[in-house]
């Protein structure tokens, strides 16, 4: 029974390296590299997309400190003042 479980372990393995090896091979073919530098280029492409919001973010959440900029209260020297004033 346990040579069973062995032999079916050992096949699962071999069959996923094989299918790695295979998939590896497929991807560095003259078929495969048009699929690799598809997928390279999707990455760079939403890296700047994603770097471009965060900009866009950063501007437009400091945008409306600039044209109306918050109202700060007088700040309290009470304590360095002497009693005159």
């Amino acid at each position: 029974m346990a040579d069973s479980d062995q032999q079916e372990t050992m096949l699962k393995t071999a069959a996923g390296m094989a299918g790695g090896v295979a998939g590896g091979a497929l991807l560095f073919s003259p078929l495969g590299m048009p699929i690799v530098h598809g997928l390279a280029g999707i990455a760079v492409a939403s890296l700047g997309v994603i770097a471009a919001g965060s900009a866009i973010g950063a501007i437009t959440d400091n945008l409306g400190n600039v044209l109306a900029p918050k109202e700060q209260e007088p700040e309290d020297y009470s304590d360095f003042t002497d009693e005159d004033g």
